[in-house]
């Protein structure tokens, strides 16, 4: 059974997010996966309602509006659920700068390192 009904991947790697697609359903983490290879089409999407996620898995480093940004943006938004959504932050970087912004952000739940991978998921699950 699914822990969320709809989970969000924000990432602009269409291999991340083919990989990433690939472990959140064989691992049944949401009913439902959108994949957004822009953050700010998903910026739009949640604030027209289009996309309603209880979950969202956000990479740092993405051209026009990277993760931090998309944060910015998330914050204006007046949606419902806002503060109910888990925000993971999933990236390459190692940046110890952006672990430092992730942890300080009162959005992201945690930071999590790419690949994602079943113990990562089996870990948020916990």
């Amino acid at each position: 059974m699914s822990n969320y009904k709809t989970c969000l991947l924000i990432d602009d790697n269409y291999i991340d997010n083919f990989v990433t697609r690939k472990i959140l359903e064989s691992g049944e983490f949401a009913e439902k996966v959108i994949v957004s290879q822009s953050a700010s089409d998903a910026i739009d999407s949640l604030r027209s309602g289009a996309i309603k996620p209880d979950v969202i898995f956000l990479d740092i480093r993405m051209p026009m509006m990277g993760g931090f940004e998309f944060l910015q943006e998330y914050d204006k938004l007046d949606i419902a659920n806002k503060q109910t959504i888990k925000i993971f932050m999933l990236s390459s970087s190692l940046d110890p700068t952006d672990l430092k912004k992730s942890t300080n952000n009162k959005y992201i739940t945690s930071f999590i390192h790419k690949p994602l991978t079943q113990k990562s998921l089996d870990d948020i699950c916990k």
